[in-house]
């Protein structure tokens, strides 16, 4: 029943292994793992109203703005009232943090500390799928075949800002916004960080502690 009433968030910046993290959490303690960029290009691929209005941005190469992906969010939010989730990329901003506000009442909030070196390496690397949102990095998880997706067998594309000369420009833009939504989260006590360079030495760490919170459905070898 614990687990019913959990709302938790994963924050940190491009690169820094979220989406991992949640997968792991996910499968261990039986949360919905929420992925916003996912629920942002099934709005797009649906041709929803607040798709269509994301892709207009997109197709600019602009930023989705906050109002947008807000709606997007709080769409989707408001058909996972009956379940326990982690949220996996929201909220970025404190504008976001606002709104998830008014709609629940956050449990927990883990932020990945991981340092610029190993962000800008990481994202240099990285290579998407882009109709699924499917990662690989050409230096640890690479796909079987260069440059083609493992499953589709589409090709792969390297994001613009995933480019070396772009990645600093982004991270400084992510430290700038996520700065007051780690207060607010902090002030509120709920606000539980992990520094590191690798997620396997992070994960025993942020598997304690949400065992602190939760039991887990399965037990999992930490070490």
């Amino acid at each position: 029943m614990a687990a019913r009433l959990l709302r938790a968030v994963v924050l940190g910046p491009p690169g820094s292994g979220k989406g991992t993290v949640c997968e792991r959490i996910a499968k261990s303690f039986g949360l919905q793992h929420l992925s916003s960029g996912q629920f942002l290009r099934e709005n797009i691929k649906a041709n929803t109203d607040i798709g269509a209005l994301a892709r207009q941005y997109l197709e600019r190469g602009l930023l989705v703005p906050d109002h947008v992906f807000t709606r997007v969010m709080m769409t989707e939010l408001d058909k996972m009232q009956a379940q326990p989730w982690l949220l996996d990329g929201f909220p970025r901003t404190l504008g976001q943090a606002e709104a998830l506000d008014r709609i629940c009442e956050l449990d927990l909030v883990i932020s990945l500390n991981i340092p610029f070196e190993t962000l800008k390496d990481r994202l240099s690397a990285r290579w998407i799928h882009p109709a699924s949102g499917r990662v690989y990095n050409m230096e640890f998880n690479p796909p079987h075949v260069h440059g083609i997706d493992d499953t589709t067998g589409e090709p792969l594309i390297q994001r613009e800002d995933d480019k070396p000369e772009a990645v600093a420009v982004r991270l400084r833009k992510y430290k700038d916004a996520a700065k007051p939504v780690m207060e607010l989260y902090k002030n509120r006590g709920i606000l539980h960080s992990f520094s590191g360079t690798e997620t396997n030495k992070i994960w025993p760490y942020v598997y304690s502690l949400v065992s602190s919170k939760i039991p887990p459905i399965q037990a999992e070898e930490v070490n």
